[in-house]
């Protein structure tokens, strides 16, 4: 598989991006926040619901005094982190799908840190007694899917006894949720056989990838067809083999490679040849 082109990828965030934005735009400009403004969309279970979320995603919260600070710059680093995987997977040839996953979990990143980045200022909607209102902006929720409220049983740990109703979230957290979903189902097909290369591609089925090997007597037949020679006989294209093993029988067993002074010794060793005067032949 080939390197990938990450733009596309990208323009799909802008756009989910583009899309959260807007909605949380229209919620803020026209509907009043709480149950006053309150919106049923299909029965009494999917509602629009205006509400500010100081937190994370579905409502959650730092308790800390800087934990909106620290929530902040964590959501600015994972944004980063996660724009340079997906542009490694790009270049690594990933599969579309993993791409799309990560474009969806990157527009959601990005969208809840323009809101916590921004809105402060934009907006005015930073929590009373916040230090500045950069960093400190409230994240817009309003999609509530109503399916159950009441009160925890007291034995569940951390919230036993408290009032709960289904998390509103937004687009962004959407995204988020989605594009984790996908991976998670899908790990299977998007990571197996998939081993990235630095070279930027991923090794295509071993079957598909493997090189075609002309037989032999394939090869010695297209050869002598260009030459106008009749076809080998098999005793003429028997392999080599017969020729080896006579190579190694038994008196012509190969010789070790004798070194320059063993050559010299030897041939101070043998007399020379003289002709029949008795004197060295030239």
């Amino acid at each position: 598989m080939i390197q990938k082109n990450p733009l596309k990828y990208f323009l799909f965030a802008l756009l989910l991006i583009g899309i959260d934005q807007a909605s949380k735009m229209a919620v803020h400009h026209y509907m009043q926040p709480g149950f006053a403004g309150q919106l049923s969309l299909i029965g009494d279970w999917f509602k629009l619901h205006y509400v500010l979320n100081p937190g994370m995603a579905f409502g959650m919260q730092l308790t800390h005094d800087y934990g909106k600070l620290i929530l902040s710059l964590f959501r600015l680093v994972a944004m980063a982190g996660i724009g340079w995987y997906l542009v490694h997977l790009a270049h690594q040839g990933a599969p579309n799908g993993l791409l799309w996953a990560m474009a969806m979990i990157l527009a959601g990143a990005v969208g809840n840190v323009i809101d916590s980045t921004f809105y402060g200022v934009l907006l005015d909607n930073a929590p009373y007694g916040s230090p500045t209102p950069w960093f400190h902006g409230q994240v817009i929720d309003m999609v509530f899917v109503d399916v159950w409220e009441g009160f925890i049983p007291d034995w569940v740990p951390l919230w036993g006894g408290q009032y709960y109703s289904t998390p509103i979230f937004n687009i962004a957290d959407s995204c988020i949720f989605i594009g984790v979903c996908l991976i998670l189902f899908f790990q299977r097909r998007f990571f197996r056989d998939h081993s990235f290369d630095p070279d930027g591609q991923l090794p295509d089925d071993a079957a598909a990838g493997a090189a075609s090997v002309l037989p032999a007597t394939d090869f010695v037949e297209e050869i002598a067809a260009e030459h106008d020679h009749p076809p080998f006989t098999a005793e003429e294209a028997q392999p080599t083999a017969d020729l080896d093993e006579a190579d190694t029988s038994e008196g012509n067993k190969a010789q070790p490679f004798a070194s320059e002074e063993h050559i010299t010794s030897r041939a101070e060793e043998e007399p020379r040849p003289t002709t029949q005067s008795g004197t060295s032949s030239l």
